[in-house]
């Protein structure tokens, strides 16, 4: 069998998340520089969730019908260039408008290398390809926040967008360089093997993990854009640079995420999305203590939490549908940055009520939905051949 591109998934893996959550860190810094309120500095997250959720279906269609490589590509070069024209922003609403850009630019990584990966690798080994995929998101979501709160306390917030800007290029030149082409680019047409969207919302497993994924990015995005108030506030008081730090936790996510895998294949993915969705609540929990320590520990067990059930609910789309794989997880994406959308906005009203202890309730309370949706509508079979028709209602 040929090498399999292990690599450069990791590497598209990275592109993805380097830059979606980056402002997360600096969310109390850009509330002091532009006198706005915890809502408002918020939407920095919220724009490009909204984006990517817009967008990924049609990028998913031209995915399909263009190739996945170049869509790849393509995306990557892209987003280099909207994140190094966001340091020009002038105020918070310019700097928004290109989060919002950022945005439009990522689901071309992120659906198509989630579709690369089932083209390329048997579907026995899915599991293990997806969360060498996630793997490379937990690094890329952990350095993106690590470098734009070092460079934002050193040098200067827009210095930060400057700096991932670079990173992104350089990523960019090696996808362009070590991403093969997938096997079918080389052979039929897509647009002859694309079959309609509507199709694909008949497929009711399918549906189900759009359910799954929604749920997954909201608890992940509560959960670290929320915290960072927690944190910067009295008795902790942490600073710019210590919050950007806080995000080490996700190195814990690249270690398991991996492991996960093999779990994944060998016992299926219900026992995989109970399990992270497990650990992702008593994560949660474990904030509630008035102990920094004990905060870290427990985002360390809700970031592993979120990686595990992403890579999970990825690998399942592949075990649902065997084409249209790309317009499938643009569905996804769609329903999944819808879900971190609502989990930017959403908790800022629950925090204004009842502070950190009302937006762990809500997070716990959407892990659980999660988890409900997972083993009421997901088959308990945890592989199938490459052979099997599209699991779709009749």
């Amino acid at each position: 069998m040929r090498r399999l591109p292990t690599i450069p998934v990791i590497l598209a893996g990275f592109a993805a998340f380097l830059d979606l959550y980056m402002t997360q860190p600096l969310l109390p810094l850009l509330a002091r520089t532009f006198k706005a309120s915890t809502f408002h500095v918020g939407l920095t997250i919220t724009a490009p969730t909204v984006a990517v959720a817009i967008t990924a279906p049609f990028i998913g269609r031209l995915a399909d019908r263009l190739g996945l490589r170049r869509v790849i590509v393509g995306s990557a070069c892209a987003l280099t260039v909207a994140t190094v024209l966001a340091a020009t922003s002038n105020s918070l609403q310019q700097l928004i408008f290109w989060r919002f850009v950022q945005g439009i630019a990522t689901p071309g990584i992120f659906a198509s290398t989630v579709a690369y990966i089932h083209e390329v690798w048997p579907a026995s080994h899915s599991g293990r390809a997806t969360a060498a995929y996630m793997s490379g998101t937990v690094l890329g979501g952990f350095t993106g926040r690590a470098v734009a709160g070092l460079m934002a306390a050193d040098v200067s917030w827009p210095g930060a967008f400057v700096a991932l800007g670079l990173l992104n290029g350089a990523v960019a030149a090696a996808l362009w360089l070590w991403l093969p082409r997938e096997p079918s680019a080389r052979g039929v047409g897509r647009a002859n093997r694309t079959r309609s969207f509507s199709h694909l919302l008949r497929n009711r497993r399918l549906i189900a993990t759009c359910g799954v994924g929604f749920c997954v990015l909201f608890t992940q995005v509560a959960m670290f854009t929320y915290v960072t108030f927690h944190v910067a506030a009295p008795p902790y008081n942490l600073s710019t640079t210590a919050i950007g730090w806080l995000f080490v936790v996700y190195l814990v996510g690249a270690v398991v995420t991996p492991l996960s895998g093999r779990w994944i294949d060998a016992h299926g993915h219900r026992a995989g999305i109970a399990s992270a969705m497990g650990l992702g609540g008593a994560g949660a929990l474990l904030t509630l203590m008035p102990s920094l320590p004990a905060i870290v520990c427990g985002l360390a067990l809700s970031a592993t939490g979120v990686f595990v059930a992403q890579a999970t609910s990825s690998s399942y789309i592949g075990a649902v549908t065997t084409q249209d794989r790309a317009l499938a997880v643009g569905l996804y994406s769609t329903v999944y940055y819808a879900g971190g959308s609502v989990g930017a906005a959403l908790p800022a009203a629950v925090w204004n009520r009842g502070g950190w202890p009302a937006c762990v309730g809500l997070i716990v309370a959407v892990q659980a939905v999660g988890v409900t949706i997972a083993f009421t509508q997901w088959s308990p079979v945890a592989r199938r051949s490459a052979e099997e028709p599209l699991a779709v209602t009749p």
